[in-house]
């Protein structure tokens, strides 16, 4: 039965993430907003978490404690991914019937801290302080910071924040949790992402609120899915399809290399980093996606769990990107590179006990972090060359009056 539920739920999401395709290309309608494809990914989302769940079911006695709050747990986890405003009001309504729920927010409080901790290198980033001595399993007490949600532009232009800076920032922030220390944030919806400027030093800041959902990625998930990300960044397509498929790809290697790209098998194999998405290609993912709802269905069926939430940190990252203007630069690639490099340079230095073998590490690890920055720094040289190009072709066409 949980496995026909599992099922039923992924072909559900694929349908109504399809019925919303076609209001995608509609200027007037935000796609992130639109009905359906919120639900899609919530069924698809709450598919893989509740999925352990519904299967323990059937190893406990039914109507017993523990099989009540096995299904609570199935149905504060549903709401929670299909209305998220609604969830303290809901929490507090079911705490007065006394329901068995079994929530530990302070485990949310940890999961807050962690990050934290984890991500202090980045002065961008707030995490709200929690209040511990005010905190219990039912009730989680942090410090209330206000902002704008990171998908309002407006907002931005308004208060002077970089919009372009943000969307650097937010990809830096996600490529350290996925690619380095394998504790990712997996709900980064506009209404969980704050920014604003510092009250004290005027600096732009990102806030990272609801600490609920997280994903600890398995080393041996982490470390493929860097060498995969490495191999698309340089366009190794022998080793795209090698890594692809040891994350259960399969034959659909190149179909989940556009899915984790959002870009066209073409714009792949010409190399990601080397060109900015077109309107063209946009257009081209989109009408293409509904022809191949089976194979995506086959496919998210077949890689690890993990991935589905990547997947969907991915998708909802996009969505900020899509609503701020600003989409994948050939900096964002190499950001996320510079995260690849070290973490696997550390994974290597980490089953080594030779000493000359860690220098040699560190020089190699080294030497792949300034290539890249050689990189960076002649895109940029290029850029700044065709833009004043650009600038004397239009003097020369509109020369200014005597």
């Amino acid at each position: 039965m949980a496995r026909k539920a599992l099922k039923l739920a992924s072909w559900t999401s694929m349908a109504l993430a399809a019925s919303g395709i076609y209001f995608y290309s509609n200027k007037y309608l935000d796609p992130n907003d639109f009905g359906a494809v919120r639900v899609g990914r919530a069924v698809a989302t709450t598919a893989v978490i509740s999925y352990d769940y519904l299967t323990s079911l059937k190893s406990v006695p039914y109507g017993s404690e523990e099989y009540l709050q096995l299904r609570s747990k199935v149905l504060v986890l549903a709401v929670k991914q299909l209305f998220p405003e609604f969830e303290f009001m809901w929490l507090v309504d079911e705490a007065k019937k006394n329901l068995p729920l079994e929530l530990d927010f302070l485990n949310e409080g940890r999961n807050a801290e962690k990050v934290s901790q984890m991500l202090r290198h980045f002065d961008f980033l707030k995490v709200p302080r929690i209040h511990w001595d005010l905190s219990t399993e039912r009730v989680l007490l942090m410090e209330f910071v206000d902002g704008g949600q990171v998908n309002d532009r407006d907002y931005m232009e308004r208060n002077k924040i970089d919009v372009n800076e943000i969307s650097r920032h937010l990809g830096k922030m996600y490529s350290e949790m996925i690619f380095v220390n394998g504790f990712v944030h997996c709900d980064p919806h506009p209404g969980n992402v704050l920014v604003r400027k510092h009250p004290g030093t005027g600096k732009a800041e990102i806030v990272l609120l609801d600490h609920g959902l997280y994903q600890m990625l398995t080393e041996e998930f982490r470390l493929n899915y860097c060498h995969l990300w490495q191999s698309l960044i340089w366009t190794d397509m022998k080793r795209v399809k090698e890594y692809s498929q040891r994350l259960g790809a399969g034959d659909l290697y190149p179909l989940f290399a556009c899915m984790l790209t959002a870009r066209s098998w073409d714009s792949v194999n010409r190399g990601i980093s080397q060109a900015p998405v077109t309107a063209t290609e946009d257009l081209e993912i989109r009408n293409n996606a509904a022809n191949y709802l089976p194979q995506i269905s086959h496919l998210l069926n077949h890689v690890p769990r993990q991935m589905l939430l990547i997947l969907k940190t991915n998708d909802l990252l996009r969505g900020i990107e899509a609503a701020l203007g600003t989409r994948a630069s050939a900096s964002s690639f190499l950001n996320m590179s510079r995260c690849c490099i070290r973490a696997l340079a550390e994974h290597k230095k980490k089953n080594t006990c030779s000493f000359f073998r860690r220098t040699q590490i560190s020089f190699s690890e080294a030497f792949n972090l300034w290539q890249i920055n050689l990189h960076e720094l002649i895109l940029r040289v290029k850029g700044l060359k065709l833009a004043d190009r650009v600038l004397a072709l239009i003097c020369w066409l509109f020369p200014a009056p005597l």
